[in-house]
């Protein structure tokens, strides 16, 4: 007998206003890679905080992935999962999945937290006397990351060769500079991020956050 579809939260009114930035984005796209239906159940900042969803998501965040009777919160732990119960988002070859899985970390752990930084300053620093100079500091991080990965990817469209779960969590952590311009300063990863953006099932996961905003019915 199948399980039912899986069950994700997502935000009922997205701060990212439609941007694709939200973090069910990443489980979403993940889902659509391997074929899977799944439900979204909205979830407003209020309820976040409840006893209800506090017992899905400790820390009162979203998404959570509900399959059966397993509860699973954080993307990265989510996006392994699909992977692992899914053909489609890892190699087959042993030493190629462990270097598709080091890729994930390496995207939660390494790029993403200078990228998070910036938005940090900008966003609650601004006002500071201190501003204008931690604002380069955290620029200058990124850049570091982003100059030591530019030169991993080299002329190549995906990390290992070919697309995994590895390029989907880097993708998503690379598209919260988008709108900053800094991408554009290296080329191969602006290319890598396109190439990312285009693929059908990101082209479904986003269109499905983007109701979601516009009001409509999320689809699955």
């Amino acid at each position: 007998m199948s399980l039912p579809s899986p069950i994700i939260t997502a935000f009922e009114h997205s701060p990212d206003k439609g941007k694709g930035l939200a973090r069910d984005m990443r489980v979403r796209w993940a889902l659509e890679e391997v074929g899977q239906s799944y439900e979204v159940r909205l979830v407003s900042f209020r309820a976040m905080k409840e006893p209800e969803h506090l017992a899905l998501h400790p820390f009162g965040q979203i998404p959570t992935y509900e399959e059966g009777n397993l509860a699973l919160f954080e993307t990265g732990a989510i996006v392994l999962h699909i992977a692992e119960r899914h053909a489609g988002l890892f190699p087959d070859e042993a030493n190629a999945r462990a270097r598709a899985i080091m890729w994930m970390f390496a995207a939660l752990n390494t790029v993403e937290p200078p990228i998070l930084d910036r938005e940090t300053t900008r966003l609650l620093e601004s006002e500071k006397p201190w501003y204008e100079e931690r604002l380069r500091f955290t620029e200058n991080r990124v850049r570091s990351r982003l100059s030591q990965l530019s030169a991993r990817l080299g002329n190549a469209e995906w990390l290992e060769g070919v697309f995994s779960a590895g390029d989907l969590l880097m993708v998503s952590v690379l598209l919260r500079l988008k709108s900053s311009g800094m991408l554009d300063e290296y080329a191969n990863l602006a290319a890598y991020v396109a190439s990312g953006e285009a693929r059908p099932a990101y082209q479904r996961a986003f269109a499905a956050q983007l109701a979601v905003f516009m009001g409509q019915s999320p689809a699955s």
